[in-house]
């Protein structure tokens, strides 16, 4: 799948003609669940020939509430990152919101991920792309799919190409969102692996409660189009019980569902490609 993104072969991702899966709970809650998620995740995508990067963000910054979780601490989280790594061989992601964060945490993980709501952020761009790092840029649920290449081109200009683009949804009045999959297809004419992300495009964002609700039931529906229109990759949050889950829980996928709505993705998959 990544042969024609030849500056992403440092993520060690095997080439199996897959599409790749960057996957894990939405932030590192304590010092042992990660490793679990991790290993189970490892397990089901290295029997099923799936190239895989463990997603957990190190600190959350875009909360509604003041007394929403942020994370058990940078440092501690970053240092479970770089272990997961270790331990499973397989590439780490996390999140970054400014430029100084953009620093530290690439001295932790393999890919660097700018939120959607920090996509045009000049100075951040420009920090992540000079770290080296692959960068994953999530596309702004208030921008159409044309408008990314102007990412691309930022990050291009500050010499780093090792770039990802991806979709999680645009803005559908105040508390929903939508998927217009015609953008996979626009957003790969920048010649960058386009990801699509079946969990956080199913979020209900602004509820008045403070917590952001979601649609879960309906994250196979996503899945099963986002491979049809041939993405390169599928991003998702997942956690073996998201009722107790600190961040996202209400639009994440259940651990134990992995397996199977993976298997189901391949067989669209390789259809799709015929």
């Amino acid at each position: 799948m990544l042969t024609n993104y030849p500056k992403l072969h440092n993520l060690n991702f095997c080439e199996t003609g897959n599409f790749f899966l960057i996957a894990g709970p939405c932030v590192i809650e304590d010092e042992k669940s990660p490793f679990a998620i991790a290993e189970r995740l490892v397990e089901i995508t290295q029997r099923l020939q799936i190239p895989f990067a463990f997603k957990a963000s190190y600190k959350k910054a875009n909360r509604s509430r003041l007394d929403s979780f942020t994370g058990i601490g940078d440092i501690e989280g970053l240092e479970i990152l770089q272990a997961i790594s270790r331990k499973y061989g397989v590439p780490v992601v996390t999140d970054v919101h400014n430029e100084a964060e953009a620093a530290k945490a690439a001295q932790y993980v393999d890919v660097l991920q700018i939120p959607a709501f920090l996509c045009r952020q000049t100075d951040l761009l420009r920090a992540a792309a000079e770290t080296g790092r692959v960068v994953n840029v999530k596309k702004g649920q208030f921008l159409s799919p044309e408008a990314m290449t102007h990412v691309v081109d930022k990050m291009n200009a500050f010499g780093n190409s090792n770039v990802m683009l991806t979709e999680r949804g645009t803005t559908f009045g105040y508390q929903d969102l939508v998927v217009d999959f015609r953008g996979v297809t626009e957003m790969k004419k920048n010649n960058v692996p386009v990801v699509v992300d079946i969990t956080h495009s199913l979020q209900r964002p602004n509820q008045v409660a403070g917590v952001t609700g979601g649609n879960p039931e309906m994250i196979e529906t996503i899945g099963r189009a986002a491979v049809a229109v041939q993405c390169d990759g599928i991003f998702m949050e997942t956690h073996p019980n998201p009722q107790v889950a600190k961040s996202d829980g209400a639009n994440m996928l259940r651990l134990d569902l992995a397996d199977n709505l993976l298997q189901t993705l391949l067989r669209i998959h390789k259809v799709s490609r015929i």
